[in-house]
């Protein structure tokens, strides 16, 4: 109970942060859109400087959007809370601290350490796909008569 009660406050939290991330964004669009030609080169470099930062906080704030989005719609789906890389619970305690978390402390160490990472529950999953075992039938020349000949 407790457990489910820290999901819902927690889910009220990130659709309060999805809403500021949204005004924040619709506000970085107005003030990109506002600026006129400046009359000096030394202003037009600022204002590109200035351009690029709010470019690159803006592409941060749409990460972390998505990152909100996709922590809400876990939590509709049942799955808020869960390890992608391990698939046990995150402590609270964690989604306090971040609450778009979707790997253990464990888990995030690993991805962080290790640069071909992946969630324990799909290691090894697919490496089957590069073997091939042949039949020794398979490895003698096709005889003619086994082809069929249209007539």
């Amino acid at each position: 109970m407790v457990r489910r009660d820290a999901l819902l406050r927690l889910y009220n939290n990130l659709l309060k942060r999805r809403e500021e991330i949204q005004k924040r964004l619709k506000a970085d669009l107005r003030d990109l859109g506002g600026h006129g030609t400046s009359g000096d080169m030394a202003d037009a470099a600022l204002d590109t400087d200035g351009d690029e930062i709010s470019s690159s906080l803006a592409e941060r704030e749409c990460e972390e959007l998505a990152q909100v989005d996709h922590a809400i719609e876990r939590l509709k789906a049942g799955t808020y809370g869960m390890c992608e890389g391990c698939a046990k619970r995150i402590p609270v305690s964690r989604l306090n601290a971040v609450p778009f978390a979707t790997l253990c402390i464990d888990c995030q160490r690993a991805k962080e350490e290790e640069p071909d990472w992946e969630p324990a529950f799909q290691a090894g999953k697919y490496t089957h796909l590069g073997e091939v075992k042949l039949v020794r039938d398979e490895l003698r020349d096709p005889d003619l008569r086994d082809l069929p000949l249209g007539r």
